[in-house]
């Protein structure tokens, strides 16, 4: 199936974003909203990005027209009943959501493929919204849309395989680097990411390490930029709430730190508030913010200081860990989860992922490490059975010549 149109439901950062990509790649798309100021707001926003890329040379403002002749907006639903894929991105609310497709399965043609941009809520559910549950996919871009070039290609439970290569054809067309992920909570990216980034927060809450030691260690092993940082930026209400969808999924192993809850009643939501694990307000760069402190003075007391020394390794291995998990449940390859980690996180290329950085560690060093963090820690660093499989076949890493990969 060729896409010759592509549609965009909801006119936000995301949706636009997203416009953008298409219309850069040259393909015409209709940014739709509830109403036209919205959806206006959202074709300016578009225009924004590419006036982004004019000021640093990388296109001609003769470029930029052309580009935003691509782009028209819709008031509503009813301008999207001529094109060959739609891709959701309003807020990550259910009932909105298959509201939403509920509506497009009437307005659309029956060969369009219907997509959402959830992140974390189930493609099957969204499919059942619609009397064509074979043609819903999701396609889970990343923030900046513009800049990442991950997207997850999630299959329902009833997605074809001709809807499913149709989507992995639309996002190679337009520039991006498609995974096909296995349908679960969080799918794959998210689910690994918020094993560590939840670990950086129990750190934080014991008081083994201050906000910059734990976010400045983390950039020293590569990543772009720490893990309390990044939960400022995604903003804490977004990052608790799919914390919350990841628990009901798998339990105990993925319940939220106790701080991050704390945190959001607070109004320490992050940047967009002003506060979060950094004060934004004072502009005092790495200065201490008192509102925090006493915050911390509240779990602290409580806090196990004899089990809970700082080592970036537990944060390591919980990413590494969720990562096996996710492996032996079939979401994705080995390949694949190394190749998405290193796309949608930033996870340091020269380290190709934490399933090698298991292998280079060794998959023996890994297993007693896990054993030691559940009796010091808890059973939420109970090691993947793999691993212990592994073990007892000798793929215990690159020293042997196998492990997750042969060498």
């Amino acid at each position: 199936m060729y896409i010759y149109k592509v549609g965009v439901v909801g006119a936000g950062m995301m949706g636009a974003q997203i416009a953008e990509v298409v219309s850069y790649a040259g393909l015409p798309v209709v940014l739709a909203d509830v109403n036209e100021t919205l959806a206006k707001r959202g074709l300016e926003s578009v225009r924004a990005i590419y006036q982004a890329r004019v000021d640093k040379g990388k296109m001609s403002a003769e470029q930029l027209e052309e580009k935003m002749l691509l782009v028209t907006v819709s008031d509503g639903l009813a301008g999207l009943n001529d094109v060959d894929v739609v891709i959701e991105a309003v807020s990550e609310d259910a009932k909105l959501k298959a509201h939403v497709f509920h509506e497009l399965d009437q307005i659309c043609p029956r060969a369009t493929i219907l997509a959402s941009n959830t992140s974390a809520l189930s493609v099957s559910a969204l499919g059942a919204a619609t009397t064509r549950s074979d043609k819903v996919v999701g396609l889970h871009f990343f923030n900046p849309a513009y800049v990442m070039r991950l997207v997850e290609v999630v299959p329902g439970l009833a997605t074809t395989p001709q809807t499913l290569d149709d989507a992995v054809n639309f996002i190679e067309s337009i520039g991006k680097l498609p995974i096909v992920v296995k349908e679960c909570a969080g799918f794959l990216v998210n689910r690994v990411l918020m094993a560590y980034v939840n670990e950086a927060v129990r750190a934080l809450q014991e008081g083994t390490a201050t906000v910059q030691e734990i976010d400045q260690e983390m950039v020293l092993f590569g990543l772009p930029v720490g893990p309390l940082a990044l939960l400022d930026t995604v903003g804490l209400d977004i990052s608790f709430e799919v914390a919350r969808i990841l628990y009901r999924s798998y339990g105990p192993r993925m319940t939220p730190a106790p701080l991050l809850e704390a945190m959001l009643k607070a109004g320490r939501l992050g940047v967009k508030s002003g506060h979060g694990f950094y004060d934004y307000v004072s502009g005092e760069e790495g200065g201490r913010d008192q509102g925090l402190e006493r915050l911390l003075q509240e779990f602290r007391p409580n806090a196990d200081h004899a089990a809970a020394r700082w080592n970036r390794s537990r944060l390591l291995l919980a990413m590494t860990n969720e990562a096996v998990i996710a492996l032996q449940e079939g979401v994705a390859s080995a390949t694949d989860i190394d190749l998405a980690m290193m796309a949608g996180i930033g996870y340091p290329r020269e380290k190709e992922g934490p399933l090698h950085f298991a292998d280079r560690l060794g998959i023996e060093q890994v297993l007693h490490e896990l054993e030691d963090f559940a009796e010091t820690l808890g059973p939420r660093f109970w090691p993947a059975p793999m691993l212990r499989r592994m073990v007892d076949a000798g793929f215990t890493g690159q020293m042997a010549g196998r492990g997750f990969f042969t060498y």
